[in-house]
C-alpha cells in the first residue's frame, strides 16, 4: 500500500499536472506548440527605432521551458522586446519560462508577429512554422489588433520586468484545470484525496508566483474566482490597479486600414488624474478631397458628467502655433469631433513627434475642466504613404469614414475556452 502512494504522489507531481488553456490551439490559429523566433520589421515596427523583436506564440506545451531557455541564451540582447500571442497551456512550465524572464529583466508586450513569406491564414501551417524554427531572422508584421495572451501566457507576461498590453490587444485569465495521470485503477478516495491536496498546493504556487512577481493580491483572488470554462479579460483599470501595466497613457501605432473606403487609425486609451477609469480615443486620417484631409476624433466619456460641451484643440510639434479642432458632439457615452487638414498641417504632423492635445469641458457652474496630453505620431509617415497609394487605388469620392452610429474601438474579444 504505501508504494502504491508513492507512486500516486509522483504521478501527481508531474509537471503536466495543471493546465490553463483558454481554447483549442489548433482550432484557434494557434500551434500546438510554443513557439519562439527572432523577427525582423519595417523601421519603428515595435516602437520608436525599434525594428526587431522575439515572438513567443502558441500552446505552452509540457517541454516549452527548456526549449526557451536554449533558444534565449544565444541571444544577448535582453532588452530586444518579447511579443506573445498564446491561449495558454501548462502552468508549471509557465512558472519556469516566467522566472528565466524575469531574470532577463525581459520587456513584454501584446501582439501578433506576422511572417510575411506565409501566405495569408497560413502562419501556423508546417511549411511557416519550419521557417519560424529554422534559427534566423524572420522577416515580418507587427500588430496588436486582436493579439491575445490568454490563461497561463499570463503568468509569462507578469514575470516581465517592464509589461505593455495595447489597447486593442487582450490579457485574459481564469482558473486552472487540473489532470490528474494514473497508473492502475487507485481507490476513488486516493484519487479524491489527491486531487483536493494537488489543487491546494497549485492555488499555493499561484499565489507565491503572483506575489514574487511584484503583482497585487487582487490578481490571484480574480483567477480564482474565474472559472475554467469562462475567461475575464482585464479591463484596462485592473491592469493598471494590479501593477501589469501601470502606464496612464497608452496608444496603438498608426495603421492603414484597408477597407472599400481606406483610412489610416488610431487608438489611445487614457487615465485622468484622481480618476480610477479609463477613456477610450480613436483617430482617423481618410482621403483627401481638393487638397483637405478629414480628420475625426471620436472618444468615451462618462454618461452621467454634467458637462456640456467639449473643445478638442490639435496642434503638432512642427507650427505649434497653428492650432486646428472644434466643438465635439456628444451621442451616448461617445462625443465625436470631424473636421479637415491642409496639406501643409499634414507635412507638420509628419515631421513631428507628437500631437499636442487640449481639451476643455465647460462644467455647468461656468468653470472648464481642461487635459492635456501628447499623442505619439510614430508610424504616421509610413501609415499615410500607404493611404495616399489605397486611395488612389479606390478612386473613390472622399466622404467620412466614420458612420453616424458609435464607434467600434476595436479591442479584442476574449476566446472561447477549450471544453
Amino acid at each position: 500500500m504505501l508504494a502504491r502512494i508513492l507512486l500516486l504522489v509522483a504521478l501527481l507531481l508531474s509537471p503536466v499536472a495543471m493546465h490553463a488553456e483558454g481554447t483549442t490551439a489548433e482550432q484557434n490559429g494557434f500551434a500546438s506548440r510554443l513557439t519562439i523566433y527572432l523577427a525582423k520589421g519595417a523601421p519603428d515596427a515595435c516602437g520608436p527605432g525599434c525594428d526587431r523583436w522575439i515572438a513567443i506564440e502558441g500552446q505552452i506545451d509540457q517541454d516549452a521551458a527548456p526549449r526557451i531557455r536554449r533558444f534565449l541564451a544565444g541571444v544577448k540582447d535582453t532588452q530586444r522586446p518579447i511579443y506573445f500571442h498564446s491561449p495558454g497551456g501548462n502552468v508549471d512550465q509557465s512558472y519556469a519560462i516566467g522566472r528565466l524572464l524575469r531574470s532577463r529583466k525581459a520587456v513584454a508586450r501584446v501582439g501578433r508577429t506576422i511572417a510575411t513569406a506565409c501566405a495569408a491564414g497560413t502562419q501556423v501551417d508546417a511549411a511557416c512554422l519550419k521557417l519560424k524554427n529554422a534559427g534566423g531572422e524572420v522577416e515580418a508584421e507587427l500588430t496588436t489588433y486582436h493579439a491575445m495572451c490568454n490563461s497561463a501566457c499570463g503568468f509569462l507576461f507578469i514575470a516581465a520586468t517592464s509589461r505593455e498590453v495595447a489597447p486593442d490587444a487582450a490579457l485574459a485569465v481564469h482558473n486552472s484545470r487540473l489532470i490528474l495521470q494514473f497508473h492502475g485503477h487507485p481507490p476513488p478516495e486516493f484519487v479524491a484525496e489527491a486531487r483536493r491536496r494537488r489543487i491546494a498546493s497549485g492555488q499555493r504556487d499561484r499565489t507565491a508566483f503572483i506575489a514574487s512577481m511584484g503583482i497585487s493580491r487582487e490578481l490571484d483572488d480574480l483567477i480564482g474566482s474565474v472559472k475554467f470554462e469562462s475567461l475575464h479579460v482585464l479591463t484596462r483599470a485592473e491592469l493598471y490597479r494590479f501593477g501589469i501595466d501601470t502606464r496612464p497613457l497608452v496608444e496603438t501605432t498608426w495603421k492603414l486600414e484597408k477597407e472599400a473606403r481606406p483610412f489610416i487609425r488610431k487608438l489611445a486609451v487614457m487615465k485622468r488624474e484622481n480618476d480610477p477609469s479609463f477613456r477610450m480615443m480613436e483617430w482617423r486620417l481618410a482621403c483627401e478631397n481638393k487638397k483637405r484631409v478629414p480628420l475625426t476624433y471620436a472618444g468615451e466619456i462618462d454618461e452621467a458628467t454634467t458637462s456640456k460641451s467639449t473643445i478638442i484643440q490639435i496642434a503638432a510639434d512642427v507650427e505649434a502655433d497653428k492650432q486646428i479642432g472644434g466643438s465635439a458632439l456628444r451621442s451616448g457615452k461617445y462625443e465625436f469631433w470631424r473636421g479637415s487638414i491642409d496639406p501643409d498641417t499634414v507635412k507638420a504632423m509628419l515631421a513631428s513627434r507628437a500631437l499636442h492635445v487640449r481639451q476643455t469641458m465647460s462644467m455647468p457652474d461656468d468653470k472648464s475642466d481642461t487635459a492635456k496630453f501628447d499623442i505619439d505620431l510614430t508610424g504616421l509617415a509610413s501609415a499615410w504613404t500607404q493611404l495616399k497609394s489605397s486611395c488612389a487605388m479606390s478612386a473613390l469620392s472622399p466622404i467620412s469614414p466614420w458612420p453616424a452610429t458609435v464607434p467600434n474601438f476595436g479591442t479584442a474579444p476574449p476566446a472561447a475556452p477549450s471544453p
